[in-house]
C-alpha cells in the first residue's frame, strides 16, 4: 500500500486565464454554494454545489475538459476525485477562487 496519494490533474489560475483568452474549449464548473457563488464568481462560471454533483452529472460530457473551482481548492479537489473516477477529464483550480482574485482578477473579492 502506498503511503501516497495519487496527485489530482490541476490547472493554475494562469493557465486557466491563458485558456479563457484563447477560448479554448472547456466547461469551468464552481461547486461552492450559491451565497459563495452570488459573493464573487470567476466569468464563465457555472455553479454546480459539491453536494449536488453526483446527481447532475447527465448535464456533463466526459468528451470536454472540465475545469473545477472553489474557494480555495478542498471542495474541487473532490469534486475532481469524484468526477475522474468515473472517466471525466477534471482538472482542479490550484487555489481557488482565492488565487484567482489575488493574481488575475483583484477587483474581485472572496472575503
Amino acid at each position: 500500500m502506498s503511503l501516497f496519494k495519487p496527485s489530482l490533474p490541476e490547472i493554475t489560475v494562469e493557465e486557466l486565464k491563458t485558456k479563457m483568452d484563447r477560448k479554448d474549449r472547456f466547461i469551468l464548473i464552481d461547486v461552492r454554494e450559491p451565497h459563495e457563488f452570488e459573493q464573487a464568481r470567476i466569468p464563465g462560471a457555472t455553479l454546480i454545489p459539491l453536494g449536488t454533483l453526483e446527481s447532475c452529472l447527465a448535464q456533463l460530457n466526459k468528451l470536454d475538459e472540465i475545469v473545477i473551482h472553489c474557494r480555495s481548492g478542498g471542495r474541487s479537489a473532490r469534486a475532481v476525485q469524484f468526477l475522474c473516477a468515473r472517466g471525466f477529464r477534471a482538472f482542479n483550480l490550484a487555489g481557488g477562487i482565492q488565487a484567482w482574485c489575488e493574481r488575475i482578477d483583484p477587483s474581485i473579492s472572496v472575503d
